[in-house]
């Protein structure tokens, strides 16, 4: 089963990023990484931010950011299927 990359920084954890991470980490289909720094160190100190699968979803607010990161999976998860039809059909 593939499970869906979800990267955090404990940087951005005054923003309530960690609350976020706790209700994904819930659910068996992410993996839930924690590091010390992203890299990520303007977006960082600015807004609450994700990386998932390695796309960066920051958003203005904590109230925003579950539901992005939601969107994005979403996304990322079409794009998939339509990149392994158009490779089926190949």
């Amino acid at each position: 089963m593939f499970k869906t990359m979800i990267e955090y920084c404990t940087s951005n954890a005054h923003h309530g990023t960690v609350d976020i991470m706790q209700k994904f980490e819930q659910e068996d289909r992410y993996e839930i990484t924690e590091y010390g720094c992203l890299g990520n160190c303007g977006e960082c100190y600015l807004k609450p931010f994700a990386l998932v699968e390695g796309e960066i979803v920051a958003v203005d607010s904590i109230d925003e950011l579950y539901g992005k990161i939601h969107e994005a999976i979403i996304r990322q998860e079409t794009d998939r299927e339509l990149l392994d039809k158009l490779l089926d059909d190949l």
